[in-house]
């Protein structure tokens, strides 16, 4: 069974080659390559494999390899090139190149479009909270990834991208292939796994050294020894350049960022007006009450990440709670005095602590918006980033590392945050 006939069908694809309409789309770009490098009197028997790799940096790297890219062109020197591949923040450059067919062939113009699009206006709350809803109900898992695409991604790129790479296909043909790539974060974490970096290109995502790939369109479902067995719908554009350029996905002083990213981003619930129309029903649980324990519950955690004392939140939060349950102690979590020196028993005490609050809160407010703030916190203290279905869960074939079979789920994380940026091209299979 061809590649292609393979991934149309939901299954998983095994083999050290590439995807059969990538070889395709390779051998036409060859011929450009080829007669690009004869302008320049650069003589090749073989047409080598030459890509342009992005690197990370948020929005200056997305600025920086929009301008590196038109420089090239206007030399003449794009046509030289094979692929573009990119991690991090050059991926919301290519995110925004690839909207528009055949973009190399009227860079000035599309280049022109993207600078106008992020110095103008910012996504609006209202459409926020709206993207935020669609990932917290539209599939199975949902993780700090999409918080990221809807709170900070939208801010830089200044659009919600809802457009799918799979559409890509056949709209590119006088473009680079473009290559978009993340980390697997627990064979980051595995010192005996070497495959770490999973690669996306609008034909198939998987991991290049192993040769285990699935149709782009089926990315994210759920599969079980190489067969669908639960379809997800394909992640957007916007997601996918959260997963790509999700770098804060390390380090506590990040943590700090997004707690106080968090609460801003509620606070405009209070400003959407949002809590008072919730409140106008005499059947609702006074979420005034929930809404305080939240902040309450994020100021906790920064005041720890800080090492500072948090019992006057901690009390805050047990009296509220206390207040909800009709005078009933509710918050089972034990009272202990925090040992603040100690940075990984109080960050795995605020971790429990966090889940109890939550799991408590539930009881009354498991509706929008709090169901999905909670969900927020939760992800916040177990660190949840990227969660995807393992494509290769459950598959039998030996090539396939033990590593990549275990879980059901997998982790995908900023690709930036390996030293080493992975040669996409140079890796891939000659054709």
């Amino acid at each position: 069974m061809s590649a292609s006939k393979l991934q149309e069908s939901g299954e998983v694809r095994i083999a050290n080659s590439l995807h059969m309409n990538e070889e395709e789309f390779v051998v036409k770009r060859r011929e450009t390559v080829f007669q690009s490098l004869r302008k320049y009197n650069i003589p090749c028997s073989k047409v080598p494999n030459i890509a342009l790799l992005g690197s990370g940096g948020g929005q200056r790297a997305m600025v920086g390899l929009l301008g590196s890219l038109v420089q090239l062109n206007k030399v003449g020197l794009l046509d030289c090139i094979l692929y573009l591949s990119g991690v991090s923040g050059s991926t919301w450059c290519m995110a925004s190149l690839y909207q528009e067919p055949d973009w190399s062939t009227k860079l000035e113009t599309v280049k022109d479009k993207i600078i106008k699009r992020i110095s103008g206006p910012a996504v609006s709350w209202g459409d926020a909270f709206a993207k935020l809803k669609k990932y917290y109900y539209g599939k199975d898992f949902f993780s700090l990834t999409d918080v990221w695409a809807v709170m900070a991604v939208t801010i830089y790129v200044k659009e919600i991208d809802e457009h799918k790479l799979s559409a890509q296909c056949n709209q590119h043909s006088k473009d680079l292939f473009p290559i978009f790539t993340v980390i697997d974060k627990q064979c980051k974490q595995c010192k005996d796994e070497k495959d770490s970096w999973l690669e996306i290109s609008p034909h198939e995502a998987g991991y290049s050294l192993t040769g285990a790939f699935v149709g782009t369109s089926s990315f994210g479902s759920q599969f079980d020894d190489g067969s669908k067995k639960k379809p997800q719908d394909e992640m957007d554009m916007l997601y996918l350049q959260a997963l790509c350029g999700s770098a804060l996905a390390d380090g506590d002083e990040i943590r700090k960022f997004l707690w106080e990213k968090i609460k801003d981003f509620f606070k405009h619930l209070v400003h959407l007006g949002m809590l008072e129309e919730m409140g106008k029903d005499p059947k609702a649980p006074p979420v005034e009450k929930c809404y305080q324990v939240l902040m309450d519950l994020a100021n906790m955690n920064l005041s720890v990440l800080n090492g500072k004392d948090p019992s006057d939140l901690d009390q805050s939060i047990r009296t509220t709670l206390k207040e909800l349950g009709g005078g009933k102690t509710q918050l089972i979590f034990p009272t202990e005095k925090l040992n603040l020196a100690d940075k990984h028993a109080a960050k795995l005490y605020m971790q429990h602590y966090t889940k109890a609050v939550c799991n408590d809160l539930r009881c009354w407010f498991s509706f929008w918006p709090f169901n999905v703030w909670m969900s927020i916190c939760k992800c916040m203290a177990q660190w949840i980033w990227g969660r995807n279905y393992d494509f290769l869960h459950n598959m039998t074939d030996k090539r396939v590392p033990c590593a990549l079979l275990q879980s059901e789920t997998r982790d995908y994380e900023d690709a930036g945050l390996l030293l080493t940026l992975h040669l996409s091209a140079e890796k891939r299979k000659k054709g």
